[in-house]
């Protein structure tokens, strides 16, 4: 009886299916136009659920829309200091909270990196807070998770927060930190399903706090790859930093939204931050740090990076291992090198996307075409991205170091070198 139907459905089950194709993605198309985003992800969006809407559509349902609003309304916004906070030890900017009176440590390789970040553990004396989006199941990380167990064992807090994603299962790895006492969360599992439609979100943060004065901040995650006791010839090329001082109050504030976020569901509250004094040194640093995501207003980091390239006098180096700036930026740097200033952009001979590498090419040759320099470096590709631009500094000679994730520092005797450097788009 049905099969009279069935059989006349049948040949017209694909013209249902591209009508429908079709009228989810005028739908969306609609949705995407109404949304601010960057006109270049607007465009990746618009291409493939035009050309390939079977494709398309299943892509933004999951990964695209209003994802991030969502996110918003989840977590709240990202305040860098408490109300409370002391005026006498930061600033505020457009783009984050300026601090005084720090020290700072650069970080060269992975075993510095390692070996401070070990000695920083074993020195604690109150609190540990670190935050990765990898923490590798292998001989490094391994021997990390065993330092924390040991300093909770002596009855420290400790508390690790790993992305959800990026160091996904490993449950068994972790047993032997929460026995310990320590306490370990997920920011965002990808497990349930439910979270599977935010799973484009992710925390690529990679901050280690201890007793609330000192910090590790920079693009190593952590494990073999990254950091280590022994050289690695693959290894990335990677920035860190140790810093002390009044730099870590903001650095507080961000963990501790980070970890309330990821333990909504048992009741946390942030911690209040203590407040910190200035370092009284005569290399003291000056240091300022961005956070940039869904729970902060606007592209503070991308924002920043504009305003130092635009504010730049005499020279702009970028080392980054892909290429791809959207149309602001390019013109930007090519401004830039049209009016004599020295731009230098510093990409890996090759990363660990070969399509990137690729794709970099057009905008390299529109900046040497501007007068630009390009430099390439053999060796792994750097999880980091940095940017310094020169320009005189009306107050002090003192370098300024701008943190995004990531920083690094630097000096000058005549000029104010601003260093922007951020862990993002990599692992």
């Amino acid at each position: 009886m049905y099969s009279k139907y069935i059989d006349a459905i049948i040949p017209l089950l694909p013209i249902i299916g591209a009508t429908i194709g079709f009228a989810l993605a005028f739908i969306l198309i609609s949705r995407l136009m109404r949304e601010k985003q960057r006109p270049s992800n607007t465009f990746a969006w618009l291409l493939i659920i035009i050309l390939a809407p079977y494709v398309g559509v299943p892509l933004y349902i999951v990964f695209g829309g209003r994802k991030l609003a969502r996110l918003k309304e989840d977590k709240s916004p990202l305040r860098l200091l408490p109300p409370e906070s002391d005026e006498s030890v930061r600033f505020d900017t457009p783009f984050g909270i300026i601090t005084e009176g720090n020290r700072t440590k650069f970080l060269h390789d992975g075993i510095d990196a390692f070996d401070t970040l070990v000695e920083e553990i074993r020195t604690a004396e109150k609190q540990i807070c670190i935050t990765t989006f990898i923490l590798s199941h292998d001989a490094v990380g391994r021997r990390i998770v065993k330092e924390l167990a040991e300093k909770a064992k002596q009855g420290i807090e400790v508390r690790l927060l790993v992305d959800g994603l990026g160091s996904f299962g490993k449950k068994t790895f972790y047993i032997l930190l929460t026995k310990a006492g320590g306490k370990i969360e997920r920011f965002m599992p990808v497990l349930p399903i439910s979270s599977l439609g935010r799973a484009n979100l992710r925390n690529h943060r990679k901050v280690a706090i201890f007793d609330n004065y000192r910090a590790i901040i920079g693009g190593r995650n952590i494990g073999r790859e990254y950091m280590g006791p022994n050289a690695l010839s693959k290894r990335w090329k990677d920035f860190g930093v140790l810093i002390e001082g009044p730099a870590i109050m903001p650095l507080a504030s961000i963990f501790e939204a980070d970890w309330t976020f990821a333990g909504t569901k048992k009741g946390y509250k942030p911690k209040p931050i203590p407040r910190i004094e200035n370092i009284d040194a005569p290399d003291k640093k000056v240091i300022e740090i961005m956070a940039s995501g869904p729970d902060t207003q606007g592209d503070p980091i991308y924002e920043k990076i504009l305003s130092v390239i635009q504010e730049a006098e005499e020279e702009i180096i970028i080392a980054t291992p892909y290429f791809l700036p959207d149309e602001v930026l390019l013109r930007s740097l090519m401004v830039k090198a049209r009016t004599g200033k020295q731009v230098t952009i510093i990409v890996p001979k090759r990363s660990n996307h070969r399509i990137t590498d690729l794709a970099r090419s057009h905008y390299i040759r529109e900046l040497l075409e501007a007068g630009a320099r390009n430099s390439t470096r053999s060796g792994s590709a750097s999880a980091s991205q940095s940017s310094i631009g020169s320009a005189p500094s009306a107050t002090s000679t003192r370098a300024r170091t701008t943190s995004a994730g990531g920083p690094t520092t630097a000096s000058s005797t005549r000029w104010a070198a601003r260093v922007i450097s951020t862990s993002g788009s990599s692992p």
